[in-house]
């Protein structure tokens, strides 16, 4: 069932046709933001390995079925009738565009975070789980919330191959022999590059383990097929596929998720609930993915996420691919004309990558640079250790266990400082960004900030006096 007027159709699909305009376009692309120097500018928002913009025809989308909204499943009206199909044909849609085996599940999430934090909450007892320590935090952390589960963390591979060799070794010696999970990412949200995927699950199989893919920064950018790669689960967020309202898909195996207990108590969960002789209740709660749904699920976040599956789809993942290296290559030949910076890198230079790449320039705190880029020329990009600490610093060349936050420098401006900059972009991203990010990157390294720069809240902010 589709609730999107023709209109709404027409006005999604019009992307213009030159190719230095975005083939998908966003919302924000004619917001105008002020310059300390005087003037507007266009926002540039390179930002999007943070939140990417929303598509506008997933914002159309949605304002085309919200007069519609109706509550979720069990209702006997009209809308809600309408709210459930398009929530479960959501699901489909997602499972489409996953590659999906059929017997596979797919839980609708608040996030990537939330969906791996889900997975560590069904693990069998004595899980064993095997990370690298380049993992974004989403998918470092939450293993370790519970104490029936040992996590084995493994020391950043230089090369791919060092990456499935690191993996092979450590599962190799694991003991003892029980079930074990590794979790990796497909894409890095701090370097851009690109991991060995199928080879890190096909190094899991062969020594009994199951593998979970953090797809947060790679669905975006690459087709993400489950049955392909041969991965158990995928997860990622829809806020990075260019849909908004938070919410986020586990995707993989039914088994694990089925005997355990459900992520959450409450109503959507239970199939029947009664009370029992002895006061209490008895539950039986559902085998198919709601048993992990509890409670009114975000419709609108599910609609966004189903629409933007359906919008990169349509536009063809070669083409997009094809025109973000071409990106990609504009800013990495812009940088290395830049002696004083350097983009960091846990592959090396020709390691294929998304379009995210981070860097620190010489004799700059970063959280300086990063502010000067938007106060003088309008481009939003992100400082800090970008919740992917222990990678930072590895890259950085630092002790793990130096200072540092995301998002506070730690120096004053044109001091060192334990941070980095990033610059990510995708699908929305017209040319002129990604050319006025270079130009402005040149000319702070030659010329120096045209404004002064004080510390106020942990950020770096002009000095308005």
């Amino acid at each position: 069932m589709s609730v999107r007027p023709d209109t709404a159709l027409a006005t999604a699909d019009s992307a213009d046709a030159d190719p230095a305009c975005a083939p998908l376009p966003v919302l924000g692309r004619d917001v105008l933001v002020p310059l300390v120097t005087g003037g507007e500018v266009g926002y540039a928002a390179l930002d999007y390995a943070a939140s990417a913009p929303a598509l506008q025809r997933v914002w159309d989308d949605v304002a085309a079925y919200a007069p519609y909204y109706g509550s979720v499943h069990r209702g006997a009206g009209y809308l809600s009738q309408l709210s459930t199909d398009l929530f479960e044909n959501s699901r489909v849609t997602v499972h489409e565009f996953l590659g999906c085996r059929e017997s596979d599940q797919v839980i609708f999430t608040r996030s990537t975070t939330d969906s791996l934090n889900l997975l560590a909450g069904v693990l069998p007892a004595d899980t064993r789980v095997f990370v690298f320590e380049t993992e974004h935090h989403a998918s470092l952390l939450p293993w370790e919330q519970r104490s029936d589960v040992t996590v084995t963390y493994l020391n950043a591979p230089r090369t791919p191959q060092q990456a499935v060799d690191t993996l092979e070794k450590a599962l190799a010696e694991r003991e003892p022999y029980g079930p074990a999970l590794v979790c990796v990412t497909g894409a890095s949200n701090v370097t851009g590059e690109l991991w060995p995927v199928r080879e890190l699950a096909a190094a899991a199989h062969a020594h009994g383990a199951r593998i979970v893919l953090d797809a947060a920064q790679l669905a975006p950018h690459h087709p993400v097929d489950i049955a392909d790669l041969d991965v158990d689960w995928v997860a990622f967020s829809g806020h990075k596929l260019y849909a908004p309202f938070g919410s986020g898909v586990l995707a993989g195996r039914a088994d694990w998720l089925q005997d355990a207990e459900p992520y959450l108590a409450g109503g959507g969960a239970s199939r029947k609930v009664a009370r029992r002789e002895d006061g209490g209740v008895q539950v039986e709660w559902h085998t198919t993915a709601a048993r992990h749904e509890a409670g009114s699920p975000n419709v609108i976040g599910v609609y966004s996420i189903a629409s933007a599956c359906k919008a990169l789809t349509e536009a063809g993942f070669d083409n997009l691919v094809a025109r973000e290296q071409e990106l990609i290559a504009k800013v990495r030949a812009g940088l290395a004309e830049v002696p004083e910076v350097k983009v960091l890198s846990l592959f090396g230079d020709d390691a294929p990558r998304v379009g995210v790449l981070s860097f620190v320039v010489e004799g700059w705190n970063s959280s300086h640079f990063a502010a000067a880029l938007s106060a003088e020329y309008g481009i939003g990009v992100r400082d800090g250790l970008f919740c992917a600490h222990p990678l930072v610093r590895t890259l950085l060349g630092s002790d793990p266990q130096d200072p540092g936050e995301c998002g506070a420098p730690d120096a004053r401006p044109g001091e060192r400082s334990l941070n980095a900059i990033r610059v990510s972009f995708g699908a929305g991203t017209p040319d002129e960004h990604v050319e006025r990010f270079v130009t402005a990157v040149t000319e702070l390294v030659r010329d120096g900030a045209r404004w002064s720069y004080r510390t106020e809240d942990g950020r770096c902010v002009p000095d308005r006096g």
